[in-house]
C-alpha cells in the first residue's frame, strides 16, 4: 500500500473525513481562548470557519504531495485580504494560526496506525503550520500594501483639493479618513521634492514629522512638494522651530511656508499663499529657508499678486495715512535720504530725534522697521503700490 509522508492511504482517507471536524473543533477553542473571537460577528466568524477547513482540507493534501504546499497554502488564504484583513489583525490571524495548530496536535495521533504514522503527523502539522502562517504574513502583507496605495492616493486628492480650494466638505471627509484632525491648526509648505522617487519622498516627509510630532499630509505635484503640517507653529520657540526642521525633508531650494491657518477647511487660504511666494521668491536671493509668505509680499506684489498689493495697502500703508501726513511723510522722506538720519532730519527742518520718534513709532504701526533694510525694502514698496491702487480708484 503506497504511502506519502510516511503514512498509509487508509490514514490519509480517515483524515480527509474528519479534516471538517477538526476545523470545527480549532474554531470551538478560539471561542473559548479568544475573547475577542467570541465577539465577532456570526457572519464573520462562519468566514473564518470557512478558511479553516480550507486549511485542514490543505493539509491532507499537503501531505498526499509536498510539493503543493505553497499552492495549497495561498488558497487556505486567499481570501484572507478581502476578509479577514479588514476586522482581524495580523498579531490576531497568527494567534488563531497557533490554536488550530495545538488543535491538530491533540487530535491528530488518534488517526495514526502506528508510532510511526504518529510522529509523521506531527511532524507534518508543524512543517504545515510554518507554512500557513508564512502564508498568513503575505496575504497581510499584500493588503497592507493595497491599503498604503490607496491612502496615498486619497492624501494626494485630499492636499490637491486644498491647493484648488475645493468643497471643504469633501476634503474634510477625506482628511478624517486618513486620520486627520480637522480642528487642528494647518500651515502649508511648498518646495522642491528630495527625490524623483515617490517612496523615498514620502518616506523623508514622514521620518521628519516622527521627529517633530506632527501630522502632516503631503504630495508631490509636477516638480513641486506640498505638505501640509498639523498644528501651530507660530507660537514658542518650539513651534515655530517645527517649520524648520520641516524643510530639511525638500531638496535644495527656497522652502515658503504660508500662514498658519485655525483648521483643515482654511488651508486653502495658506496654500494659495505660499504658492504665491514660492514663484516670488526668487526675487530675495537671500531669503531664509524656510521664508514665511508674509515676508514675500513686496516680491508677490512685483510679480502681479493682488493679494499681497492688499496686503500690502492694509497693513503698512493705509496705517501710516490714517497716522497722519506727518508720519508718512517722514518714513518716505527717510527713505529717499538713503537712511541717513541726518538728511532726513535736514529736509524737514526738524531735530534728528524727532526723525527718531517718528521712525519708531512708524514701526509701532506697521511692524516694519525703517533702519532695517529689508524692513526699508518693504515699506518703499508699500507706499508705492498704495500711490498706485489710490490713483486706480481701489483705496
Amino acid at each position: 500500500m503506497p504511502k506519502h509522508h510516511g503514512l498509509s492511504a487508509k490514514t490519509l482517507r480517515r483524515l480527509e473525513r474528519a479534516s471538517g471536524d477538526l476545523a470545527s473543533a480549532s474554531i470551538a477553542v478560539m471561542e473559548r481562548r479568544l475573547p475577542w473571537f467570541a465577539r465577532l460577528p456570526a457572519d464573520q466568524r462562519a468566514s473564518v470557519l470557512l478558511i479553516t477547513q480550507a486549511g485542514a482540507a490543505g493539509f491532507v493534501g499537503w501531505l498526499r504531495d509536498s510539493k503543493e504546499a505553497l499552492k495549497l497554502t495561498t488558497e487556505a488564504f486567499r481570501d484572507a485580504p478581502a476578509e479577514l484583513s479588514r476586522w482581524i489583525s495580523l498579531r490576531q490571524a497568527v494567534g488563531m494560526v497557533r490554536l488550530a495548530i495545538e488543535v491538530f496536535e491533540e487530535q491528530l495521533p488518534e488517526f495514526a496506525a502506528n508510532e510511526a504514522e504518529r510522529a509523521a503527523l506531527i511532524e507534518g502539522i508543524l512543517r504545515y503550520g510554518r507554512e500557513i502562517a508564512f502564508a498568513a504574513a503575505n496575504s497581510y502583507a499584500a493588503a497592507a500594501e493595497a491599503r498604503g496605495a490607496w491612502d496615498a492616493r486619497l492624501e494626494a486628492l485630499v492636499v490637491d483639493g486644498i491647493v484648488r480650494g475645493d468643497a471643504e466638505e469633501s476634503v474634510l471627509s477625506r482628511a478624517t479618513a486618513l486620520g486627520w484632525d480637522p480642528t487642528a491648526a494647518a500651515t502649508v509648505l511648498v518646495g522642491n521634492p528630495p527625490s524623483e522617487d515617490p517612496p523615498t519622498v514620502v518616506f523623508e516627509v514622514r521620518s521628519r514629522a516622527a521627529r517633530v510630532g506632527r501630522p502632516v499630509l503631503l504630495s508631490v505635484q509636477g516638480s513641486r512638494l506640498v505638505v501640509v503640517v498639523g498644528g501651530p507653529t507660530d507660537g514658542g520657540v518650539k513651534e515655530r522651530e517645527i517649520l524648520t526642521r520641516m524643510s530639511v525633508a525638500f531638496a535644495e531650494g527656497p522652502v515658503v511656508a504660508g500662514p498658519t491657518v485655525p483648521t483643515l477647511a482654511e488651508a486653502h487660504h495658506s496654500a494659495t499663499e505660499a504658492l504665491s511666494g514660492l514663484r516670488a521668491v526668487v526675487g530675495w536671493p537671500g531669503a531664509p529657508r524656510p521664508v514665511r509668505s508674509a515676508d514675500l509680499l513686496p516680491e508677490r506684489a512685483l510679480s502681479g499678486d493682488a493679494e499681497a498689493e492688499r496686503l500690502l495697502v492694509d497693513t503698512i500703508a493705509r496705517p501710516l495715512e490714517e497716522a497722519g501726513p506727518t508720519l508718512q511723510r517722514t518714513v518716505e522722506a527717510y527713505l529717499e535720504s538713503g537712511g541717513v538720519l541726518e538728511t532726513c532730519a535736514k529736509t524737514l527742518f526738524v531735530h534728528p530725534n524727532t526723525v527718531r520718534y517718528r521712525l519708531r513709532k512708524a514701526a509701532d504701526l506697521t511692524g516694519c522697521q525703517p533702519t532695517d533694510p529689508r524692513d526699508a525694502l518693504v515699506l518703499r514698496i508699500a507706499l508705492t503700490v498704495g500711490r498706485l491702487a489710490r490713483a486706480r480708484g481701489l483705496w
